[in-house]
């Protein structure tokens, strides 16, 4: 298994468990090719992570979100900051964990493309004859540094769990990690307001994911099940598309493979990654 040398990526915060998953004594997992335990500690009620092969090294931790979290490397900067999670009126879910045979930037790319609901997600985040991607807007935030698509529609039968009847939904997307994005999405219970789900991928090695999902919504009639159902449904639906993708890396080069307008966010997300010097799970441009 190859350990991953990019240093970019060394040093971000990943996501390796839901804090609910994770069990009494040692626990293991695999993060960018390295065998990693992480256990709650007895004697001071805190989390402890360490590379298996390293039995005496500490990783550091932090638990956000729902999820533990943990960097191999020297984080330079805190987790991204998702305020959402905190409002005391939502309902903060870790829907679903699940493996796939993709890497990291594919399944992020994914998540940025609305393109596919009608014919991946049909009768759920699409159907026919919706399936034009109406115009919109991807920025890269100057003060964080994220990408920001705004002015995102697109007509969905069943937008969330607790939906009754189809809506055209507002999207806006937000990519503020490498391997993570954050959707917001209109709510069907307070149109003032978004529903956010979040996507944290977690690279087990460049070609291999496990994919987390928080949800966290304003829904006060649905059940935590019903939420995880809805949300695996999803899942498992992608699952398939992404790991027939080929090459399973993402090229950064724009010319490797063929842009239309619905590829907006994507385009920038590549780019933005060729920026940032990310070479882990990708195929860097040529020089």
């Amino acid at each position: 298994m190859t350990l991953c040398n990019d240093p970019v990526i060394r040093n971000q915060w990943h996501v390796i468990c839901a804090l609910e998953d994770i069990r009494p004594g040692n626990n293991q997992t695999t993060l960018l090719g390295e065998s990693i335990g992480f256990c709650i500690d007895t004697n001071s009620h805190g989390i402890r992570a360490w590379r298996l092969n390293e039995p005496g090294d500490t990783l550091p931790v932090t638990c956000a979100y729902g999820y533990l979290w943990t960097c191999p490397g020297s984080p330079d900067k805190p987790l991204f900051a998702l305020p959402e999670y905190n409002e005391p009126d939502r309902r903060n879910v870790c829907a679903a964990t699940i493996g796939v045979r993709v890497s990291a930037p594919r399944a992020v790319e994914n998540f940025l493309d609305m393109g596919h609901f009608p014919y991946v997600h049909t009768g759920i985040l699409g159907e026919q004859p919706h399936t034009e991607v109406r115009e919109y807007d991807v920025t890269i935030e100057e003060t964080t540094n994220d990408v920001i698509a705004t002015r995102c529609r697109f007509y969905q039968p069943m937008a969330a769990a607790g939906s009754e009847g189809g809506m055209l939904v507002e999207y806006v997307y937000r990519v503020p990690h490498p391997y993570c994005s954050v959707l917001y999405k209109s709510c069907p219970s307070d149109e003032k307001r978004m529903d956010v789900i979040a996507l944290f991928v977690q690279p087990v090695t460049e070609e291999t994911i496990r994919a987390h999902a928080l949800v966290s919504v304003i829904d006060e009639h649905s059940t935590d099940l019903s939420i995880r159902m809805f949300q695996q449904t999803i899942f498992g639906q992608d699952k398939p598309i992404l790991e027939n993708q080929f090459p399973k890396r993402l090229p950064l080069d724009p010319r490797a493979e063929t842009p239309i307008r619905a590829d907006k966010s994507a385009i920038v997300y590549r780019r933005w990654l060729s920026d940032l010097g990310i070479t882990y799970g990708v195929i860097p441009a040529a020089a």
